[in-house]
């Protein structure tokens, strides 16, 4: 069985990392300075994170390019996969992030907007290296509504339809994030990510609402995710990763110590 993996996320708005909350409907006078990425990636890389993900969580609502700076700085100090996404629309763009030192780019906004970039990419660079983050809100018992741009615009994808596809056009993980759930702390929207890592032949990666070491526990167990996401309870040193590592290991998962 492949080791579960705990990742520690980035949103980074203007070159500093910001928390919310259900940051589809913030506004982003409402973000929290938590503090340097550079600084933040060296402590994960410390406490013993598998991966780091990068969000420019306002790159497609401004149009800003990739965080390159801050990308190179930290692939230059850490030594850990590092994922990155925001604002990346072109092969060439994808090109720029993974020679900056990412090993994976993470599409959302512009994959809806030219779903062939998902397969472009794919080809070019290997569908290890692509993946698919999808924001999904509930909107009924069994139902969720894909939006782009942020949380903030609707489209007409079913998540799971959305998310089939994109596995189709050669996406290698899914990144789920629930938009009701994020910043909240009452847990991952486990029936969310049980609904597609059941169904789905790659990697699923559970988002937003982490608030104990028990809610890992739980999309990992019971949502069958591979990986959990975590921003805030990390970044407050709530959680210290080394320790929610000995306590997922104690329950049983296979996790990387």
């Amino acid at each position: 069985m492949l080791a579960k993996r705990i990742i520690p996320c980035l949103d980074v708005h203007a070159g500093r990392v910001t928390r919310g909350k259900k940051f589809g409907k913030a506004e982003l006078g409402q973000l929290s300075d938590v503090g340097d990425p550079s600084l933040l990636a060296l402590r994960y890389n410390e406490e013993g994170a598998d991966e780091l993900v990068f969000y420019d969580i306002t790159a497609s609502v401004e149009g800003r390019g990739a965080l390159l700076g801050i990308l190179r700085s930290v692939a230059r100090s850490c030594f850990i996969p590092l994922t990155a996404g925001g604002g990346i629309k072109t092969v060439e763009e994808i090109r720029e992030v993974l020679r900056a030192g990412a090993d994976k780019v993470s599409l959302n906004t512009a994959a809806l907007a030219n779903p062939l970039l998902i397969k472009e990419g794919a080809q070019k660079f290997g569908s290890q290296c692509i993946v698919l983050s999808i924001d999904a809100q509930r909107v009924g018992e069994n139902s969720w509504r894909v939006y782009s741009h942020g949380g903030r615009k609707e489209t007409p994808w079913e998540v799971r339809e959305w998310a089939m596809k994109g596995v189709e056009l050669g996406a290698g993980e899914i990144v789920i994030n629930s938009i009701d759930a994020d910043g909240t702390k009452e847990g991952y929207d486990l029936k969310l990510i049980r609904v597609l890592a059941d169904c789905l032949p790659v990697p699923v990666v559970a988002s937003g609402g982490a608030g104990k070491m028990e809610d890992f526990a739980l999309a990992l167990e019971y949502a069958h995710a591979d990986a959990v996401l975590a921003a805030g309870v990390f970044h407050r040193a709530e959680i210290h990763i080394g320790a929610l590592k000995a306590y997922l290991k104690e329950r049983g998962l296979p996790i990387r110590t």
